[in-house]
């Protein structure tokens, strides 16, 4: 999974270079450090957010899950800079790579339900539901959790071999027969979830997108600053979507597959795993941006948020509100006149 020296046929493809063991695990402590604090920050601001709504019940278990992918950076780092004990390596691709995995897609799953929530709640504003209630979206995200450990787990108990003296043992090496098929299926499974969430968020926004502007057209004054701010969050989404998650996604099969299977040559190996190795980054990046998100998309946070480091934060709607009044107050003045 995370690092490489050798493959299960057992023919030798040397991954060792400067870009993998140096370049690759400074970008990874970037993201660490940054991850860290920002979800740290994050978890901490919504233990002051009550979980009143369904979709902040969601961006709370985004946040667990990316603290704890961002808690396996670590182990990654000193694995890919071949720093690492064999005790070590074998931690890595037995726990720490399948927790960073799951994590990943259980944030991605989440990011899907958010945009069911919110086509929902703005499309069909007038569908009511028990599928919106706060109990609803508590026990759906305790499914969630339960359904992908149940899928990743498995690759724990599974990666029971022995490990040669060789430090950079692909992880693949370390799992039995069963576990080189339940890796293959996993990674089919995991990659299927990204796409059909990927595909229902195209398809949510675009949909949020035109009724937000049909809106727009009917009544263009007052929904301007809606438009404007539904736009700028439907575009932090995909963009995270696109560039974190996207590149990665084009590649893990076929990555796998060469993992898997005796019909990948050596080149053609090393060649999928550099492209999975700078996908991945990309992916592990997205524990930096979903903070951003949490503040633009939820308004409780970015609330809490100011008023934690003592700055006032002052509504759109207030700010309407007392435009409209100056407005009727000039309109009555004229009248009387």
């Amino acid at each position: 999974m995370f690092n490489s020296s050798t493959n299960s046929s057992g023919s030798n493809c040397s991954h060792s270079t400067v870009i993998t063991k140096t370049v690759i695990p400074l970008i990874y402590c970037f993201i660490c450090l940054v991850g860290l604090l920002l979800n740290a920050v994050a978890a901490w601001i919504f233990l002051y957010v009550p979980s009143n709504k369904s979709f902040i019940v969601y961006l709370k278990n985004i946040v667990v899950a990316d603290l704890m992918m961002s808690l396996t950076f670590p182990f990654k780092i000193l694995a890919d800079a071949e720093i690492a004990s064999p005790q070590l390596n074998t931690f890595v691709c037995r726990y720490s790579a399948v927790v960073f995995y799951t994590n990943m897609y259980i944030g991605i799953t989440f990011f899907g339900l958010i945009g069911f929530d919110r086509y929902y709640k703005i499309v069909k504003p007038l569908f009511t539901s028990f599928v919106h209630t706060v109990s609803y979206s508590k026990v759906v995200s305790i499914i969630v959790w339960l359904l992908l450990i149940f899928i990743s787990f498995p690759n724990m108990i599974l990666t029971n071999e022995n490990p040669d003296k060789n430090y950079s043992i692909k992880c693949i090496g370390l799992k039995s027969e069963l576990g080189k098929v339940w890796h293959k299926g996993s990674s089919y499974v995991c990659t299927g979830i990204f796409w059909v969430v990927f595909l229902l968020l195209i398809i949510f926004y675009t949909s949020i997108s035109k009724k937000i502007y049909n809106s727009y057209k009917k009544f263009r004054r007052n929904s301007e600053a809606t438009k404007r701010k539904t736009s700028r969050n439907i575009f932090c989404i995909m963009f995270v979507f696109v560039i974190c998650f996207v590149p990665y996604h084009l590649c893990r099969i076929p990555y796998t597959l060469s993992q898997t299977s005796s019909k990948f040559n050596s080149q053609s190996k090393e060649t999928l795993f550099y492209m999975k190795e700078f996908t991945l980054v990309l992916s592990a990046a997205n524990v930096c941006l979903d903070p951003i998100i949490y503040f633009y998309l939820c308004l409780p946070f970015k609330e809490k948020l100011y008023q934690k480091v003592y700055l006032k934060l002052k509504k759109a709607s207030e700010a309407e509100i007392s435009k409209c009044r100056r407005s009727n107050t000039l309109r009555e003045s004229i009248n009387t006149v």
